[in-house]
């Protein structure tokens, strides 16, 4: 039952007026609608106040007992509630709209509406959500957050709400806030299969392996003949030194999808680790010819090579990695190792030293987190004769 206040006067307790008849001069009252069936309510603004003055009638003074200000207390709320109907009404009809202009790919014009319903009735978790969509879209990443984060809020229960936010922490680098909201989503519907996959890679990235290979696991027995979860399975067990398992993950994952140049160059990372590089030769070569553009084929190659000491080889290969992608900074540090060790069995081609060294230099400007390579510069680096810098006191063989 719905009560909404239609007309108000001045209370007068003893005062009782009929439907629609007039108030006498000076005798002030006030008419509290009742609406006895709520399923027949029409939510269109001027049905609701007609069906309102026809329902209403009952006497205000059963409420004299609450004195002037309870009855008017009484009368206001079903008015409020009367009003939040309305609204919400409009809201729906602007997310209606909304979905319209969406169908028709006029996303500033469905943002427009479905910002109207937003602020028609802030509790629609469907006009927030579909913000959010919008707003992802645009690339306008940091708003699609707070939609979502409105959508969720208003309706917790929702998963692709709270999948998405998921997302959105995730690519954005907010880990612990991601793992959260993914922990939530899985709470929601423990059998997606994609929830549970980026729940693990979370983990992953978190470098809490054991965490990541559980939800991996259960990504698969969710669903077995996708891929993705082995591979990722494959990932982290290699990083923990467990070759022999990694090898069994990626095999699975290409057992399911046997065109993935990407897990061949994981599995042959694997057998090299192993020392077992003759199948890994083979394994990039595949991966190589499977995707002739894909750079780290031909990276992984270049060092396979240089450890089967085909140095000609290995430096076309690294060469071949960089013509795809020229800022890959394992390539430069191989083509520079070439480059040295040539100087070194010919010690009068400077041109040989200053090539390996300019290789480096490149590879330290695309990943200066290479301890290693900096000693290699301070190692073989030629230092200058320059009597002003040995007077000043200035290190001419350490590179920052």
């Amino acid at each position: 039952m719905v009560y909404g206040m239609c007309e108000c006067w001045e209370i007068n307790p003893h005062s009782w007026v009929a439907d629609d008849t007039p108030p006498a001069r000076g005798v002030s009252i006030m008419r509290v609608s009742v609406i006895e069936t709520e399923p027949t309510l029409s939510l269109e603004p001027t049905v609701l106040v007609s069906q309102a003055r026809r329902l209403r009638g009952i006497p205000i003074g059963r409420y004299a007992c609450l004195g002037v200000f309870g009855a008017a207390l009484i009368a206001g709320t079903g008015c409020r509630a009367v009003r939040a109907k309305v609204k919400t009404y409009q809201a729906s009809r602007s997310v209606e709209r909304g979905e319209q202009h969406l169908a028709a790919d006029d996303l500033d014009a469905a943002l427009a509406e479905f910002e109207e319903a937003a602020r028609l009735d802030p509790r629609m978790a469907e006009a927030h959500s579909n913000i959010g969509d919008i707003y992802r879209r645009m690339g306008e990443i940091g708003k699609a957050i707070e939609a979502f984060r409105k959508a969720v809020n208003a309706n917790p229960t929702s998963f692709k709400d709270t999948f998405s936010l998921g997302k959105l922490y995730h690519v954005t680098r907010r880990l612990k806030d991601a793992v959260e909201v993914y922990l939530a989503a899985v709470d929601l519907d423990p059998d997606h299969y994609d929830a549970q996959l980026s729940l693990g890679v979370c983990y992953q990235e978190m470098s809490e392996g054991r965490l990541a290979i559980e939800r991996f696991h259960t990504a698969i027995d969710i669903d077995p003949d996708r891929p993705h979860a082995y591979v990722n399975l494959g990932v982290v067990l290699d990083g923990q030194d467990k070759h022999y398992e990694a090898i069994a993950a990626y095999q699975a994952a290409l057992e399911r999808d046997n065109h993935q140049p990407h897990v061949l160059v994981n599995m042959a990372g694997a057998y090299m680790e192993q020392g077992r590089l003759k199948i890994a030769r083979a394994t990039l070569e595949q991966a190589a010819q499977m995707d002739p553009s894909f750079a780290p084929a031909h990276e992984g190659l270049g060092y396979c090579l240089m450890r089967l000491q085909e140095f000609d080889k290995a430096a076309d290969s690294f060469l071949d990695a960089l013509s795809y992608d020229e800022r890959l900074p394992k390539a430069h540090v191989g083509l520079g190792a070439i480059a040295m060790i040539d100087y070194l069995k010919d010690e009068t081609r400077a041109d040989l030293r200053d090539n390996a060294l300019e290789h480096w230099h490149r590879s330290l400007e695309i990943d200066p987190n290479q301890p290693r390579v900096r000693k290699l510069i301070t190692k073989y680096r030629q230092p200058t004769d320059d009597p002003y810098k040995t007077f000043l006191g200035v290190q001419d063989n350490d590179p920052r």
